[in-house]
């Protein structure tokens, strides 16, 4: 864990006078950024000999960016190879139980959805598996090899695809144009939610038809029958049973109670022939992750409660397989979030990645149950996917290792020698020509008593005995963190380019603190996490002289835009302000998001059971104070937070001659993602904060 010592030690680094980058390195671009070649999570073959991982090649013409599969041996002795060079991206990726196969989905030439393809590794092209009208996703062979379960979405009551055809074609000739719906939710992220359904189908690699197992069951003909809810789809999380005579999977018959309560998300098995699901455990929550172990005899998965908390870590459970029986706690008393995990192939280890502050390090366990040990901590960066080879005689372990300063790569982890090599090395030399460092942490006790995590970001060609203004940069959630990873939505360095220190402070809600630190936000969602940020900053200006108190911005998106907006609301000590996608009333918020019990939770319940909170935590309840010029941008198909927000938010603004600039983005989502898009962002920011924080118009100077 970082330490004041290590804030210490980069001003001894940094003596006065001396600059500490390499005049031979690059600043970051935009350009240098979006064209990195994005390394995606490695999937490993059951003997562990290879990796699978996806290879994207952006462009800034959306029609240009290209993604294709990859092949490496996991001993590294050989370079890796390209599997796929067509258009489309590919998803899902599943080794077959011999190893010697792999399925995918992904849509091709010729096909009017996404279909599942094989590919033999031993050469020849892929050949499509489906042709189902509804599309085929998320693959999952079955043990003996000879069969591919996978997901559709489906129009209810269409119980084969002649039907979903039928039902298809009739909506398509509809005269009129109308959605309609008689229960929540009715959006989820950025998209509308629409009849259809998830369905589970299953189809022998040799033959030319599916089935669909789940659609003629009366569990799945239930009005709230769903899958989990994603921006994209809704999935199943299904898997075969390790004999495949059974199918497990998560689901919820609840789905329209979600205006009212926690929706709970359940294990259910059931014959993989067909018939009706029943849930593994009776207990209410949301279960996520099933995994069987490699010999058979049990099934571990995560584990939330509902219990009117905002916020739950999600915990390892083990329960017996194929006859169930009690639950047991693997990792009861661990106060660490526990992002994902994987199973030994011995069935006797469980290793689990776990964020803590700002990294994610690997840990292990017993999968009898026990404490954790941390095998590898990283001070820089961490590992964001794990996978391990279920079939070999010795551990091999695959994950995806970056960094903010580290573009994520495929590596092997060495269990003896506690440490990781590169499988590939896609971006490593374009990274080291670049003038970034990673962020350096602090902690600090808040006036509540709490140890507040807080890094600073170094702008290039940095000179320690030069004054650089700050930006104070939020992150959303509330229950996420600043993590030591590359982003694009906003990227550190690229933010810091123009000359910039980033201060970014993960307030009391932040996760990998413990459970009680993100918890603590309930009735509180804005004001001490505001008061934490601004504390935040005095002691930063405390600790690094280099930073110039008099010429601050604030800026953040999602749950960093509330908390922009409130302290446009509480404070005046920043020049400027930047809101990304930031609620300004929490009602407003509430009456017009796609979800909403979640915030009565927080609040104290609805916005007319008389909490307070509801009122004074509400940025727009102190608009006669607004005096911060304010940058605002908004996706105008944003359903987490709605448009409405920002327009309050701005007519707020220009009511009170509050210096404003307004940015509507029409293809935009909840974040800003065409490429083109990101560029003018990132140039708007650019330019607003040149103009309040150098006093210079600086529109487009950093970004190309």
């Amino acid at each position: 864990m970082k330490t004041l010592g290590c804030a210490l030690l980069m001003l001894m680094c940094f003596s006065a006078g001396e600059a500490s980058a390499d005049s031979s390195k690059a600043v970051l671009t935009h350009e240098t950024l979006w064209m990195m070649k994005r390394v995606g999570a490695p999937t490993v073959s059951p003997d562990g000999k290879w990796a699978v991982y996806a290879l994207n090649d952006p462009s800034y013409e959306p029609d240009k960016a290209v993604s294709d599969l990859w092949l490496v041996a996991t001993d590294g002795k050989s370079p890796p190879k390209r599997l796929t060079d067509t258009k489309a991206a590919e998803s899902g990726v599943a080794f077959s139980p011999d190893s010697k196969r792999i399925a995918f989905a992904t849509k091709r030439e010729g096909d009017e959805a996404e279909q599942i393809y094989l590919m033999d590794l031993g050469g020849g092209e892929a050949r499509r598996l489906t042709n189902v009208s509804t599309g085929a996703s998320d693959p999952n062979w079955r043990p003996d090899g000879n069969a591919i379960l996978f997901e559709s979405l489906v129009f209810p009551g269409a119980l084969d695809d002649e039907a979903n055809k039928k039902a298809a074609k009739e909506l398509k000739e509809r005269k009129y144009n109308v959605r309609t719906y008689e229960h929540f939710p009715v959006r989820f992220w950025n998209r509308w939610l629409d009849e259809r359904v998830p369905t589970l189908m299953v189809q022998g690699v040799e033959d030319t038809k599916a089935k669909d197992i789940l659609s003629a069951t009366k569990f799945a003909q239930q009005p709230g029958f769903s899958g989990s809810l994603s921006d994209s789809g809704m999935s199943l999380s299904a898997s075969y049973s390790p004999d495949g005579r059974e199918i497990l999977f998560t689901a919820t018959t609840a789905r329209w109670e979600a205006a009212y309560s926690e929706v709970p998300y359940r294990l259910y098995r059931m014959s993989a022939a067909g018939g009706e699901p029943k849930a593994v455990i009776e207990t209410e929550g949301d279960y996520d992750s099933p995994a069987f172990s490699a010999d058979g005899h049990s099934l571990f998965y995560l584990y939330v409660p509902h219990n009117q908390e905002v916020f739950n870590l999600p915990r390892l459970y083990r329960v017996g397989w194929p006859d169930a029986g009690t639950p047991k706690p693997v990792t009861p008393d661990f106060d660490g979030l526990v992002g994902s995990y994987a199973l030994s192939a011995d069935s006797k280890t469980v290793y689990l990645l776990v964020e803590e502050a700002a990294n994610q390090n690997l840990y292990r366990v017993s999968a009898q149950g026990g404490k954790p040990e941390r095998v590898i901590a990283n001070s820089v960066g961490g590992y964001t996917a794990l996978d391990v080879a279920q079939k070999s005689a010795k551990p091999v372990l695959v994950a995806s290792y970056g960094s903010s300063v580290n573009p994520s790569e495929v590596v092997a982890i060495d269990l003896a020698k506690k440490n990781h090599t590169n499988l590939t090395h896609v971006n490593t030399a374009l990274a080291a020509g670049i003038d970034w460092a990673p962020p350096q942490s602090f902690y600090f006790k808040s006036e509540r008593g709490r140890n507040i995590h807080t890094m600073i970001v170094l702008p290039p060609k940095f000179d320690a005995s030069k004054k650089y203004p700050g930006v104070v940069l939020i992150h959303g959630g509330a229950a996420s963190n600043n993590p030591d990873q590359i982003g694009m939505r906003w990227n550190y360095h690229l933010l810091a380019a123009p000359g910039y220190v980033l201060i970014m402070t993960d307030y009391t809600g932040s996760i990998g603190f413990g459970e009680k630190f993100a918890q603590a936000i309930k009735l509180d969602p804005l004001k001490t996490p505001g008061d934490e940020i601004n504390q935040a900053v005095d002691e930063a200006l405390k600790r690094y002289p280099f930073i110039d108190g008099g010429r601050l911005c604030a800026a953040g998106a999602s749950y960093g835009g509330h908390l922009a907006n409130w302290i446009e609301a509480t404070t005046t000590r920043y020049r400027c302000i930047v809101s990304h996608a930031g609620e300004v009333d929490l009602t407003s918020q509430w009456g017009t998001s796609d979800s909403i019990y979640g915030r009565e939770v927080t609040n104290g319940g609805p916005p007319w059971a008389g909490n307070p909170v509801w009122r004074e935590q509400s940025p727009l309840s102190y608009a006669d104070h607004w005096k911060t010029p304010m940058l605002l941008s908004v996706g105008e198909r944003d359903f987490r937070v709605p448009i409405n927000n920002a327009l309050e938010n701005w007519s707020a603004l220009q009511r009170m001659h509050v210096p404003s600039r307004l940015l509507v983005w029409p293809d935009a989502g909840h974040w800003i993602m065409k490429p083109e898009d990101s560029r003018h962002f990132y140039e708007e920011v650019h330019r607003w904060l040149g103009i309040y924080l150098k006093g210079a118009d600086a529109a487009g100077s950093s970004a190309e």
